[in-house]
């Protein structure tokens, strides 16, 4: 996937409703979990992205910072992640807790 034509979230978008069920990619643009949960807003936002499993079954939640992912939209508005992590490096990230 090329991001280099998309359109970078700022921070007044960094919100629940803008980022929930947000997918987000790894380095080899594989698709690594998606974005569950958002914590504040802003430049402060964390979100909880759900990695691995299928359908949320089985899946882990791990916390990120946003300053942690690329957050952008595609040519179609659609939001999403990158992030310089690998799916087994979120893996070995600690629980989030809700």
């Amino acid at each position: 996937m090329d991001h280099s034509r998309h359109t970078p979230l700022t921070h007044s978008e960094l919100t629940e409703a803008v980022l929930t069920s947000a997918p987000i990619y790894g380095v080899d643009d594989r698709k690594v979990g998606t974005i569950s949960h958002v914590h504040g807003s802003g430049a402060a936002t964390q979100v909880v992205v759900d990695v691995g499993g299928f359908l949320g079954i089985g899946s882990k939640p791990v916390l990120l910072s946003v300053d942690q992912l690329n957050l952008m939209r595609d040519e179609n508005g659609e939001v999403h992640g990158k992030t310089a992590w690998t799916k087994e490096q979120l893996k070995e990230l600690p629980e989030h807790q809700h």
